[in-house]
């Protein structure tokens, strides 16, 4: 393994490996010590450059999704995304779905019980997220607090995925992802026949959402309506459960 291998960088060499290893053979084969026989190097190294198989994975994961990404023709992308909030949403959710889709084992480690939802891939995924969810809070078109609608969103794209993952490819049922984001869409979003509690929680959340923006406020003024409403809307989540 050292030839060509040895002029480049260490850090991308293992990562290829990995996500080879990854793609051949599933998750269970992604160890340490296969990765390190694969990539020329001891497991030291592995180590010393990304602390530990989490953190090995979390590279993985971003040299997987940007490749992912540069192979995406401009004609796989929704014409509406970036044109309103609801359908920037819907193609951000096609493509969670169809990357878990595509690379499930990965999806599986990144989403296993006890990995800490501090990690790079994760947290990079959520960021991504709130700023939609923080564009449909600022359009007025929320019912819910950003939060629970972040929440909501992450926890039926993530079982989505599983879902679909567990069934063979022929026998999925096409439509079920975009009948869970519907679904989800009905809670989330307010509804044009909205009652006037309804209409009180959407008002709720696009101020807040809205608050930075609001001129002529101090500091302290700010941190004390952020207090309020975010008081106002842990009050209105309890009432609409």
């Amino acid at each position: 393994m050292a030839g060509p291998e040895s002029t480049r960088d260490p850090r991308a060499t293992i990562v290829d490996a990995a996500a080879r290893i990854l793609r051949d053979g599933g998750a269970g084969a992604l160890t340490t010590r296969a990765v390190a026989a694969a990539a020329g190097v001891q497991a030291p190294t592995i180590y010393r450059l990304f602390g530990d198989k989490d953190g090995l994975v979390d590279a993985v994961a971003e040299h997987v999704m940007s490749q992912y990404v540069a192979t995406k023709s401009a004609r796989d992308e929704d014409p509406e995304a970036g044109r309103d909030p609801v359908g920037e949403l819907r193609a951000g959710w096609e493509r969670h779905v169809d990357f878990g889709l595509a690379n499930p084992d990965l999806h599986g480690l990144l989403n296993a019980p006890g990995r800490s939802e501090d990690s790079p891939a994760t947290v990079a995924g959520i960021r991504v997220l709130r700023d939609r969810v923080h564009r449909l809070a600022a359009a007025g078109l929320l019912r819910v607090d950003e939060d629970r609608a972040v929440s909501m969103i992450h926890a039926a794209g993530t079982g989505t995925v599983l879902a679909l993952v567990g069934v063979p490819a022929k026998e999925r049922d096409p439509g079920l992802s975009g009948a869970m984001l519907d679904a989800v869409l009905r809670t989330i979003l307010v509804d044009p026949g909205r009652t006037p509690d309804t209409a009180v929680t959407g008002a709720v959340v696009t101020f807040g959402a809205m608050l930075p923006e609001v001129p002529g406020l101090s500091d302290a003024e700010r941190a004390m309506m952020a207090e309020w409403l975010a008081r106002a809307s842990a009050r209105l989540r309890d009432r609409d459960g």
